[in-house]
């Protein structure tokens, strides 16, 4: 058993290493982007908690087995706290919004997160608002809505609350993430077991008792989930909460307006959806709002 202390670890990214760490933080964004598809395509419909646990719980345990390593002190309350948010709500909201609203709807939703973001870190991380923030994460949004959002959307309750809620709670895990830190001596591998496995767990008695018992599994939704869980999971939380420590928190979260422009890519690809002259105006904008959202805000003059 590894023993830790609860220094925090937070390091600022150098400029030789920011771009390397940037790219690195981008990919766990577009796996996610995959989600979507995923879950329309492979998934059976009707059990967004099922999806949800078998994402989480498996891939914490892996973590975990394979780094021996569990919070010590303070540190079993903020890796619930994190498990909670960026796993056990996460999931289930991210499922219920891509079931219940066309992809598009559900991908521009999550694209406010930036924005929450942008102000949780005045509340949370004490940062001064940055107007030049807001703006770009609204540009940012607006660009995901021209690439995804088609003209006959439908605009399910449930599922807007879903996917809104799906981006405050992502927004505020990030956040606290970056303001605790890790704890010294914990890799990302283990500070993500620590997630999932805690996050998996809460689902595990909501799964069965809303559920019922799992859906029937073929081939199709094994690959499905396996995708989801080790690629969506495991390997893209262990590089994204790496990249949240060493970038910052307003950086880390631009870089989800990539998932939904991935999605859009893989409905052209892989379900034969078109992508007009409006949507490739979106993805320039949000591609200059991910790029703004990497550079330090211009100094105000005088």
């Amino acid at each position: 058993m590894v023993h830790v202390t609860t220094s925090t670890a937070t390091g600022t990214a150098t400029a030789g290493s920011a771009l390397p760490r940037t790219l690195l933080t981008a990919l766990p964004t577009l796996a996610w982007g995959s989600t979507y598809v995923v879950t329309t395509e492979l998934l059976p419909p009707g059990h967004p908690l099922f999806a949800g646990l078998l994402r989480a719980l498996p891939a914490g345990l892996i973590a975990l087995a394979l780094t021996r390593a569990l919070p010590t002190g303070a540190w079993w309350g903020k890796a619930a706290v994190l498990g909670v948010l960026n796993i056990g709500l996460f999931f289930p909201l991210l499922f219920i919004a891509a079931e219940r609203l066309p992809g598009g709807v559900a991908a521009t939703l999550a694209a406010a997160q930036p924005l929450i973001v942008a102000v949780l870190a005045v509340a949370v991380l004490g940062e001064r608002l940055s107007v030049w923030r807001l703006l770009w994460g609204v540009v940012g949004v607006l660009g995901v809505g021209l690439v995804v959002i088609g003209p006959n959307a439908a605009l399910d309750p449930v599922g807007v609350v879903a996917g809104l809620a799906c981006a405050a709670t992502m927004g505020l895990g990030l956040t606290l993430t970056k303001r605790w830190g890790r704890p010294s001596g914990v890799g990302p591998m283990a500070f993500a077991g620590w997630q999932l496995t805690t996050g998996g767990l809460v689902l595990l008695p909501v799964t069965f008792l809303v559920e019922g018992a799992p859906p029937s599994i073929d081939l199709p939704a094994a690959a499905g989930y396996l995708w989801l869980g080790i690629f969506g999971g495991l390997i893209a939380y262990v590089l994204w909460f790496r990249g949240i420590t060493a970038l910052p928190t307003t950086s880390v979260a631009v870089l989800v307006l990539l998932s939904p422009l991935v999605a859009a890519v893989l409905g052209a690809v892989v379900l034969g959806q078109t992508l007009g002259a409006v949507q490739l105006l979106g993805f320039g904008l949000a591609l200059a709002a991910i790029v703004a959202g990497q550079l330090p805000a211009p100094r105000r003059v005088g």
